[in-house]
């Protein structure tokens, strides 16, 4: 069962086959004998699926559904899948039984080569199980490591400058899932994925630095795509890496707890800040120096992340912001006022990472704040724009970094983590400084 769930769609053999079997039954439904009145018929049906499918995207743009304005490659699709489909459904009259036949399954095929190349274009649901929303468990064996002995020659220098890699050290990170109780907050999360980069797989491995990592929403904690940036990293820097753990925020992929604790959608905040935490500094060889830290998120879990650095200092000297909110539930904050903060405002506002900074509750006297966002993503940067300026305000060291090309999709997230890792290397004693 694992096996089929683990079916990649965004490329081999899966998606070739469907987009292959769709146009066949394309041609097929198309090619009559050329008449007339059979031409008009085709070029209406597909019409008025067009025109359903233009008025299916207003609907969505306009009601804002997916919380992301939709890219043109997405409407593209849905254009020419309810086309498709229209001409599946002048096919039902005036024809055969075989014909018939075809034309409904062609409904099925084209609703499936739509939805499986619009998925392929975002690239963030690579298999059967990430598209359900389901996490496939990999447990993975967690290294341990000796405690330093106090008079160590090497301490307070950074990792780059000390560490000598085993000849027998791995060439790649690994990656697997990790269950994360729930112990302080109660809240039902899916098992967390977790990147061990090559240095932290050998016999008494380094301390390394550690990020906790969100992902968006809809969304899956995948250690994937932070993995693949970081192996290039750590090909280059003697296997040093950060351990992440991408930890889910959501519970639900279909929810969204704004990263806060509420009686509605439970503990959020306190899973992550409390319970992450603890368990990563009980089971995992790394640093504890909140400079060598990193909260990491991208879109709804970027909103996270900057909220959680601002809040959290004493735990997170770094924040890394890819495509991220400018705060969270701002997506849709009349209902977040409304269901999650019981109709109190004041309460709601409170809770926004700006609102934290200007408060002057925390002292951020060397705080590094990273925020990037797609060239190609008009809705997020502004939202990354005053993110930005809201931590520089508060004395943070910030970077904002538009990725040129770049929308709301894959090549903004790798691009973020590339941006990201170029400054956070040098921080974190990872590699030497640069300029």
């Amino acid at each position: 069962m694992d096996s089929l769930l683990e079916t990649r769609i965004v490329d081999g053999p899966v998606i070739w086959v469907v987009f292959t079997l769709a146009a066949a039954a394309f041609v097929y439904l198309l090619v009559r004998p050329p008449r007339i009145r059979w031409v008009l018929t085709a070029l209406i049906g597909m019409l008025a699926g067009a025109l359903v499918a233009f008025a299916t995207i207003w609907v969505v743009e306009t009601m804002n559904v997916f919380g992301v304005p939709l890219s043109e490659q997405t409407d593209a699709w849905v254009v020419v899948t309810f086309a498709a489909i229209g001409l599946a459904v002048v096919n039902l009259w005036r024809s055969r039984w075989w014909r018939k036949l075809v034309a409904i399954v062609g409904v099925v095929l084209f609703a499936l080569a739509g939805t499986l190349g619009i998925n392929a274009y975002f690239g963030l649901k690579p298999t059967i199980a990430s598209f359900l929303g389901i996490v496939v468990e990999h447990p993975i064996a967690l290294p341990t490591a000796s405690p330093r002995p106090t008079d160590d020659p090497d301490a307070g220098k950074p990792l780059y400058e000390t560490w000598t890699p085993p000849a027998d050290m791995p060439a790649t990170g690994k990656t697997g899932t990790q269950v994360i109780p729930a112990t302080a907050s109660g809240f039902t999360s899916r098992p967390a994925g977790l990147y061990l980069p090559p240095a932290a797989q050998v016999a008494n491995p380094p301390a390394l630095p550690f990020m906790i990592l969100m992902m968006g929403q809809p969304g899956d904690p995948d250690p994937q795509y932070v993995a693949k940036v970081l192996d290039e990293y750590a090909a280059r820097n003697n296997g040093l890496a950060p351990i992440v753990l991408v930890a889910d925020q959501l519970g639900d992929e279909s929810i969204d707890p704004v990263c806060a604790d509420t009686a509605a959608l439970g503990n959020a905040e306190t899973f992550i800040t409390q319970d992450v935490v603890s368990w990563a500094r009980a089971n995992l060889p790394i640093e504890q120096d909140p400079e060598h830290w990193v909260i990491a998120g991208y879109s709804n879990g970027g909103g996270c992340s900057f909220k959680y650095g601002a809040k959290y200092p004493e735990l997170w000297q770094n924040v890394l912001s890819i495509s991220g909110e400018e705060y969270p539930g701002s997506e849709d904050p009349d209902t977040v006022v409304a269901k999650l903060f019981g109709g109190d405002q004041a309460a709601f506002d409170a809770e926004k990472p700006s609102s934290i900074l200007a408060s002057g509750a925390h002292a951020y006297p060397d705080t590094v704040g990273i925020f990037t966002v797609g060239g190609g993503d008009p809705a997020f940067i502004p939202a990354a724009q005053a993110a930005s300026d809201a931590a520089a305000a508060a004395g943070w060291h910030t970077t904002f970094y538009v990725i040129p090309g770049a929308g709301h999709v894959l090549d903004a997230l790798q691009g973020g983590f590339e941006k990201g890792f170029e400054i956070l290397y040098p921080r974190l004693g990872l590699s030497a400084p640069t300029g």
